[in-house]
Parts: C-alpha cells; structure tokens; sequence
C-alpha cells in the first residue's frame, strides 16, 4: 500500500468534499490490493481507471464505467453519487485473492494469521492460493484492510504492526487485537471499537 500520494486536482467540481472523498475510497482500494500504479492527480480519468480496476477484479459489472458528462462541471450531484456506489461496493466486496498479498505485505503473516483468528499455516494456504479462503476469514480480512487504511495516514508498517499489540485508554486498557478475540465478525462490539479507534486518526490524532 502506499500508492497514493495526491499532489494536484482538477476534478470537475469546487467541491472540496469531492476530492476528500475520492481520496479516502482510492486508499481503501489501494489497502484492498487493487490499485498498482502510483496516482498523484485526480482527474475524470481517476476515476473511470478506478471503475476499471474494480470491473477486472470482479467487484463491478462495469454498466458505470463510462465517462463523466459536462454537466458534472456545474454540478457535482452526478460525481458524488458515482463515488457513493464505488465506497459502498469496496465496502461490501470482500476479495481476499488481493487482500491477502497486500496485507502480508504490511502486517507480514504471523501478525495477520493471529488477527484474523488462523494457524499460520492455513493462512499461508490461503495466501498461496492452494485453499479458498472461508466467507468469516475473507470477512476479516476485509475488515482489516479498512482498519489499515485509517492507519497507514499516521503509521509506516512497523507502526501499524505495533498498533494492533498496543494497550489504548480508549480500549479499556486492552490491545487492538486482544479487543478482536478470536472468533470475531466485523459487525461485533470488539471489532467496531477498534475500527472507530483506528478511524479517528484520520480526524485527529488518537493513539
């Protein structure tokens, strides 16, 4: 991860939500593993190439994919509900054939077979290929990608494997991943308080 460094913009709208908003769905499908290019400017172009991305990776149907009219220069209505069904597909699009690599690359595996509840050895299988990955793990999985996403603005990769391990006030004095447990879902108690923890760093500064 680590593909997106935006320096300029000329997206078709004042809007400065739309760019903040753009931003924040290329990082989490970067986190997801779908993004290999380096991306600096936001552009119309962005955007269809997003699309693109998404309709090669299977999340997609790619009936969207088409370019943006003039009409999104006065009104940033058509963009920012365009961007809303990207968020919500990323968002409920599990793709642990690409959330895999890429969390191996920043957690490394011991760390992410013990988040999402597997012996290392069986998330090596999973990462191969060799075995499909089970809906409850691909369902954590994805859930950490969003949860590193939030982290990666205030942590390199060293920081965010030491944040999982790190006891938080906020947390009642218990770790990130002692919060998860072991037979964890996204949706429980645990996991909502770690992700809303590791979300507020992309507000202010909460450690």
């Amino acid at each position: 991860m680590g593909n997106i460094e935006i320096q300029t913009s000329s997206l078709p709208s004042d809007d400065p939500s739309l760019a903040l908003s753009t931003i924040e769905i290329l990082r989490r499908a970067d986190a997801m593993g779908l993004i290999e290019r380096r991306i600096t400017h936001l552009d119309e172009s962005t955007v269809q190439d997003l699309e693109m991305d998404m309709v090669k990776a299977g999340i997609d149907d790619g009936k969207r994919c088409s370019n943006l009219n003039d009409n999104h220069k006065q009104n940033p209505a058509p963009l920012s509900k365009r961007l809303e069904k990207i968020n919500n597909l990323l968002k409920h699009c599990p793709m642990p054939e690409y959330e895999w690599q890429n969390l191996n690359g920043i957690l490394e595996l011991e760390l992410l077979a013990r988040l999402v509840g597997i012996s290392q050895s069986r998330a090596q299988s999973y990462l191969t290929g060799s075995s499909r990955t089970p809906k409850t793990v691909a369902d954590r999985l994805h859930y950490l990608s969003f949860v590193v996403t939030d982290l990666a603005g205030s942590y390199n990769n060293t920081g965010i494997q030491r944040w999982f391990d790190r006891k938080r006030t906020l947390l009642d004095g218990r770790t990130p991943a002692q919060m998860l447990g072991e037979c964890w879902l996204p949706n429980d108690e645990g996991a909502r308080r770690v992700q809303a923890l590791s979300h507020a760093l992309t507000v202010f500064p909460v450690t």
